[in-house]
């Protein structure tokens, strides 16, 4: 880190520990009781502070002129967690402008990441690369296409989508965090976390699935 500026440097502390900690309170999040006040403050500062890692990201990009690969995972995760703590907030898919702006926003991002993609460099395997880049407009795609998802319906799946979001939001820190640090492991240590945050929003939603879907039938005996 010799040869940066001394505001590079900072930034890139800012951006490092910003990470550390969103992950740490990610966990903290999953771990304890939903819907509990530890759960919901945790989740509020995880925001927080991917706020700042996207805030650190761009600025490393844009101003530092670090590998451009940094844009996509961050629009990932930043994406991921906005569009996660929408849902939990609105608990509909009415459709908003904020939503819909963002939403085009960071599609129009990616597909600059595209456009000069081959100046960029192959910091990353291209196998992630491509697959970071499918999932981001994969996910988009799919926000426009649940507005038009009867509202009835939508009202018993927010829930599954805020889980998957959230969860994701951590997982593509987790996969920025393991491959920066363990670059010899590459492709290993970039692809390994997302199977793991993959296989671990299945099994949080299977639960809340059955749990509910049980709620569900037991009413109906309750108030017979």
């Amino acid at each position: 880190m010799e040869e940066y500026t001394l505001i590079h440097k900072i930034n890139i502390v800012v951006h490092v520990i910003s990470g550390s900690l969103a992950l740490i309170l990610a966990i903290i999040a999953m771990a304890v009781r939903k819907g509990g006040k530890t759960h919901n403050r945790s989740g509020q500062i995880f925001l927080l502070l991917v706020t700042f890692v996207i805030a650190t990201g761009l600025i490393g990009v844009f101003v530092f002129k670090v590998n451009t690969f940094l844009l996509v995972i961050t629009l990932l995760s930043g994406y991921e967690a906005f569009s996660g703590y929408r849902i939990l907030k609105l608990k509909s898919n009415t459709p908003k402008l904020l939503d819909i702006l963002v939403a085009l926003l960071t599609m129009a991002s990616g597909i600059y990441f595209l456009y000069y993609f081959e100046s960029i460099g192959m910091y990353w395997s291209p196998v992630i690369i491509y697959s970071t880049i499918g999932t981001l407009f994969l996910l988009i795609t799919y926000d426009f296409l649940r507005y038009v998802i009867p509202a009835k319906r939508y009202r018993r799946m927010w829930l599954y989508e805020h889980i998957y979001k959230m969860i994701a939001a951590f997982t593509a820190l987790l996969s920025a965090f393991v491959g920066t640090v363990l670059p010899q492991y590459h492709p290993y240590s970039q692809f390994l976390p997302s199977i793991f945050g993959t296989m671990l929003a299945i099994a949080f939603i299977v639960y809340f699935y059955r749990k509910n879907n049980s709620a569900r039938n037991e009413a109906p005996q309750k108030n017979s």
